[in-house]
């Protein structure tokens, strides 16, 4: 069975490059066949936190937040794509995984970052670790880092230039780490109930 992923993408601003890198993961995770879908915070139209999904009363909260909770509890588990914001976590993917916490449980989580600069978002993706770790999710030692995004990637993804050439050659590893945490949790859930 392919495994569920969901590419999570969170940038509000208008000349999205990130949005790049969201793109190559979806296309290169769908060529291993694993099932891999984009969710565009931007596009949701996401509001900003006020009542997390579980402080609604059951069946009332806004139905984006209902589709994204049944998408979330179905995946396998998850790749952020993260943008570094002076040296921090971009504020419209950390207000989407703020939504929602039960639903991450037991599932592994990777993380591909990004930046203008040539750190390629290693800031966030540091940052991200002990914020998804907290949300109860496993994260994979594998991580992406793409430097000089609009140079390592065109509009529509596609590698360029050296930048994406590296992309290119550091994805496999990057994937088989995360199919093969999300094939154990699968499996174990299976197999046992979570313990809450």
């Amino acid at each position: 069975m392919a495994l569920k992923l969901l590419v999570l993408y969170g940038s509000y601003r208008s000349d999205r490059a990130g949005i790049r890198l969201a793109r190559f993961l979806v296309e290169a995770f769908t060529a291993q066949g694993a099932e891999a879908e984009l969710v565009d915070a931007k596009a949701l139209g996401l509001p900003m936190l006020d009542r997390m999904y579980k402080e609604h009363p059951a069946g009332e909260a806004p139905e984006v937040l209902e589709t994204l909770a049944r998408k979330i509890r179905g995946a396998d588990g998850f790749v952020l794509v993260a943008g570094e914001y002076n040296w921090g976590v971009q504020p419209g993917l950390k207000n989407l995984t703020d939504h929602f916490l039960e639903e991450w449980f037991w599932r592994p989580a990777a993380i591909a970052s990004y930046s203008a600069g040539r750190l390629g978002g290693a800031r966030a993706n540091l940052a991200w670790h002990g914020t998804l770790s907290e949300m109860g999710m496993v994260v994979i030692s594998s991580t992406l880092t793409v430097g000089a995004i609009t140079a390592s990637l065109d509009e529509e993804g596609r590698p360029t230039g050296e930048g994406g050439a590296a992309l290119a050659r550091a994805f496999p590893r990057f994937a088989d780490d995360l199919a093969w945490w999300a094939e154990a949790a699968r499996r174990q859930r299976e197999h046992r109930a979570p313990p809450y």
